[in-house]
């Protein structure tokens, strides 16, 4: 089994591959499938959902976070803080960005509030560069989703939870390994549509 770091540069590589215009489908089909799922996990407008801003050749996010805003839902996007921690901020089409501190990522500007703000959402959308069909995922390196999810689960309190990646970074069981701290995921959004991997209740 290949490592996490050797996977993620593998599918970092790969992605660098897309052209604009494949990047561009892949950011309207996205934002379709995920609109879609967040109208059944929360059916009716004026839910908020936890997403992300995908930067360079990541899924484009930017036109989910529209979508959701234009159904009528608040969008949260995080703010990476000391101690691999996150904060949040409410987006709005006027939000504007500045490059992370701590990652190499973007972040919105605003009011910052705690990650106990995630506890009450209705969903969470969130990075992986893989996932493999076990829920085993892996993200930027940096481990703050995971830590994220894991005083989430403690409390109980996780809201559901689906991972967005590519349709080529959903790995077949058993190609990611499994650390005491990973967070497995249980559904995974791509441009083709939302995978269920297990047939069980929502469980994050």
């Amino acid at each position: 089994m290949a490592s996490k770091e050797d996977i993620r540069s593998s599918r970092r590589l790969h992605r660098r591959t897309l052209s604009p215009e494949r990047l561009a489908r892949a950011g309207e089909s996205l934002a379709q499938h995920g609109t879609a799922w967040a109208a059944k996990v929360s059916p009716g407008p004026f839910a908020t959902f936890a997403v992300y801003l995908g930067v360079a050749f990541e899924p484009p996010t930017i036109p989910l976070i529209t979508s959701l805003h234009e159904a009528g839902h608040r969008v949260l996007l995080p703010v990476c803080e000391p101690g691999r921690l996150l904060s949040w901020v409410y987006w709005r089409p006027e939000t504007a960005f500045v490059r992370s501190s701590y990652a190499p990522i973007d972040e919105p500007e605003g009011e910052r509030m705690e990650s106990s703000v995630i506890a009450g959402t209705a969903g969470i959308f969130m990075p992986a560069t893989a996932v493999d069909r076990d829920g085993n995922r892996i993200g930027q390196g940096g481990g703050y989703y995971d830590r994220l999810l894991q005083g989430l689960d403690a409390s109980g309190g996780r809201p559901p939870t689906i991972a967005v990646v590519f349709d080529d970074d959903l790995l077949p069981s058993g190609s990611i390994p499994a650390e005491a701290f990973d967070r497995p995921v249980r559904q995974v959004l791509t441009p083709s549509g939302v995978v269920q991997l297990h047939d069980g209740a929502e469980q994050g």
